[in-house]
């Protein structure tokens, strides 16, 4: 498997992994997830295999710590003043899973939150990943305890997560 800038022209192969990974509540369209790709592109990540099939992706950007981009919203701009780095979408195609391939896009994440110096991670974990996010040393956070986060999760999902952790800390 090859890692790799995501460029526009992977539209089609990444619509096909969302399509394979998730619910048709999750899936987004290239509208909303091309505009990250055109707000950040050094956020954005495919890994492609041999014969060159995008089998996984990576949507990540700068963000607020405590505000996840809702899910199917189209941002309109990066915060002007991020304090966090956002994971917003890291999907493998099913036939992808076991190969590693999500460890290889977190610590690609990773790498992004640390080249754009910001001091926290943040995400929305979905279709129970909580246990895999867990491990790579993010921690739930009661969203009740946020201003307007529980209302956003609910767009993701009666299991979503909201979870962060310090972008300085071990992987």
């Amino acid at each position: 498997m090859t890692l790799r800038p995501m460029q526009a022209a992977d539209a089609d192969a990444v619509l096909a992994v969302q399509q394979a990974a998730y619910p048709p509540s999750h899936h987004e369209s290239w509208a909303v997830l091309g505009r990250k790709l055109a707000l950040w592109p050094a956020g954005c990540w495919v890994m492609a295999d041999g014969a060159g099939t995008v089998q996984a992706y990576l949507f990540s950007h700068p963000g607020r710590l405590d505000a996840p981009p809702p899910l199917h919203g189209l941002l309109d701009a990066l915060p002007e003043t991020p304090d966090a780095y956002a994971l917003h979408d890291l999907a493998l195609h099913p036939r992808a899973q076991g190969q590693g391939l999500g460890s290889v896009l977190w610590r690609q994440a990773l790498a992004c939150a640390h080249a754009a110096g910001l001091p926290a991670m943040s995400l929305v974990a979905v279709q129970g990943s909580a246990g895999f996010w867990g491990r790579q040393g993010f921690h739930a956070v009661d969203a009740s305890t946020v201003a307007g986060l529980v209302e956003k999760l609910a767009g993701y999902g009666a299991d979503a997560v909201f979870m962060r952790r310090p972008a300085w800390a071990a992987a």
